[in-house]
């Protein structure tokens, strides 16, 4: 019997396009699981627009867990999508032993950035059972490395190996594949390709779902936005008005 997030690999023929966002509490996660998401990704992302980290490379397990227990906890329907953190799978036993804790704090399938180079990790988490999600194109993991954030696939070569490392995936048993920051055109590929669901962020339109940071969608991490999202609203905002409405009521 398909679980709720393995059935995800229907919608890339029968549609509509997968909505995913993250999630990193309580409350944030009960509102997107009420309001339709089709997924919610606890992702290593919080380092950022959680703890205010430069970047996601000092995201701990220990976060990881604590943050996908509270969104665990508020979810009724959309899977639960739980990011392994930078050197938390550098092996296939330490892949497995971190994916089994994120799976025992109520994530439904696990992700981990990395194409070709990790198929013995991912091939220790598909053999034991556990949904898998993987990450290719533009690695937040791998950012201090490569020097900041850049598109990827703007070359034949590049767009190849991207096809290389998504085909090895969705070999390996992946159920989805995020697609991050890549040329359009090689995304649109990749997705005809493969039989995984594509998952696309800052990678065209031409994937079978996109997937957002939430306070980039919601404008309520007011200090960096990537070019590629858009704001559908503006909390940053309102929180100030009304925390500075709130501070004049009581000290009048």
């Amino acid at each position: 019997m398909l679980t709720g997030i393995e059935k995800i690999k229907e919608r890339k023929q029968s549609g509509p396009p997968l909505a995913v966002l993250t999630a990193y509490d309580y409350p944030t996660a009960r509102l997107l699981d009420e309001a339709g998401v089709d997924l919610l990704l606890v992702g290593d992302s919080l380092g950022m627009v959680v703890l205010g980290l430069p970047d996601t490379t000092g995201v701990t397990m220990a976060d990881m867990l604590h943050h996908t227990r509270a969104v665990a906890r508020a979810k009724t329907r959309a899977p639960v999508i739980g990011d392994l953190p930078y050197h938390a799978y550098d092996t296939p036993q330490e892949a497995l032993k971190n994916a089994r804790l994120l799976m025992e704090a109520g994530a439904d399938a696990v992700k981990l950035e990395g194409g070709v180079s990790m198929i013995p990790q991912v091939r220790a988490i598909v053999g034991a059972g556990i949904p898998f999600v993987g990450h290719i194109g533009m690695l937040p993991q791998s950012v201090v490395e490569e020097g900041g954030y850049k598109k990827k696939g703007r070359t034949e070569e590049a767009a190849r190996l991207l096809m290389e490392d998504a085909i090895a995936l969705d070999e390996a048993g992946a159920c989805a594949i995020v697609l991050e920051s890549m040329m359009p055109e090689v995304a649109a590929a990749i997705t005809r390709r493969i039989c995984a669901c594509t998952i696309g962020i800052g990678a065209g339109t031409e994937t079978d779902g996109q997937v957002l940071v939430t306070p980039d969608l919601l404008g309520s991490f007011p200090w960096f936005r990537p070019p590629f999202a858009k704001p559908h609203a503006d909390v940053a905002a309102e929180t100030l008005r009304a925390v500075r409405e709130y501070v004049a009521e009581v000290q009048a």
